[in-house]
């Protein structure tokens, strides 16, 4: 006699109820003092800021602050040293930012083969990343840049050059050099995590068919490494901008607004001319450039990750 097998029957599936309004508020409850406390450390600042850059307020004067509807704004426009800023800004930005990302690749395809003493290299060569930044200009300002006892100064005069003055004679070259020692590191720690998820694979394959070291980097590498190249050119222009420190400590913004940034011109605007309607309406109107050259950036790079995400 034939046993006839039976399958299990198939449970129903569950209903999955929508919370209400109540209940996605009590989900999120735990997360509103943090997000109070966020709104209220940055854009209560922003809020306040763009009050006073329609106000006439100058701590040198007698005069209380009074509404002057968009005359800071015009002024701004007008203010010749605020357009070098921005200029002085974008080269300062843009051409350390792609020393940086040379010097840490460079460094990177280095790091990245096993050799005796990697790890202490490797650990070396994040250290400038890691030195506080007063110290650090300091210290250029002094033993490296120095005419007179520094070492590019040595240098010069062991090979019968005569000595130069860098922070007097060449002070965006000086500041450019500090800033893509600081910030090469950063630009390599992304890069070798890039190097390390690398198709190995498709580099054996290479390898084998006869393709040598430079057409496997331009033909399997630098395309493997784009995202994160763009994703390293992104933060660190987005730190780069806003340089402050080393502009004080090394050159004041000299000679003659020289190596003086938006950051800094805000500063000597806000706090040396006391001026604070005029230097509110200069951060609203940084911000407003800083963000359309960010965004298109930020589009770029998200959309490269979706791709990745998609393959």
């Amino acid at each position: 006699m034939a046993t006839t097998i039976t399958a299990p029957p198939t449970p129903s599936p569950s209903i999955v109820r929508e919370l209400t309004r109540v209940e996605r508020w009590k989900a999120r409850s735990p997360l509103l003092p943090a997000l109070i406390f966020t709104i209220l450390l940055t854009q209560l600042p922003f809020v306040l800021t763009l009050i006073y850059s329609f106000m006439s307020w100058n701590l040198l004067s007698n005069k209380p602050p009074q509404f002057n509807g968009g005359a800071n704004y015009l002024a701004t426009l007008q203010d010749e040293v605020f357009w070098r800023s921005i200029g002085n800004t974008g080269v300062m930005t843009g051409v350390s930012t792609v020393a940086c990302i040379v010097i840490g690749l460079l460094l990177a395809l280095l790091l990245n083969h096993s050799f005796p003493g990697r790890g202490l290299a490797r650990t070396l060569a994040i250290t400038p990343f890691f030195v506080m930044p007063v110290a650090a200009t300091l210290f250029w300002r002094s033993a490296i840049f120095d005419p007179g006892f520094g070492l590019l100064g040595w240098l010069a005069r062991q090979v019968g050059l005569p000595a130069v003055s860098w922070l007097s004679e060449y002070p965006m070259a000086a500041l450019i050099i500090l800033l893509t020692w600081r910030f090469t590191p950063f630009a390599m720690l992304i890069l070798i995590a890039g190097l390390q998820s690398a198709p190995q694979d498709q580099l054996e394959a290479a390898k084998v068919d006869g393709a040598g070291p430079l057409r496997q980097f331009g033909s399997i590498l630098v395309p493997h490494l784009r995202p994160y190249i763009e994703l390293a050119a992104l933060l660190l222009a987005m730190n780069l901008i806003q340089t402050f420190g080393e502009i004080a400590l090394l050159t004041a913004g000299g000679p003659a607004y020289q190596t003086t940034n938006i950051t800094y011109y805000i500063y000597l605007k806000g706090f040396n001319s006391f001026d604070f309607g005029l230097a509110s309406a200069l951060g609203v109107a940084a911000l407003l450039i800083t963000i359309a050259l960010i965004l298109p950036a930020l589009r770029l790079l998200s959309g490269i990750f979706q791709k990745e995400g998609r393959r």
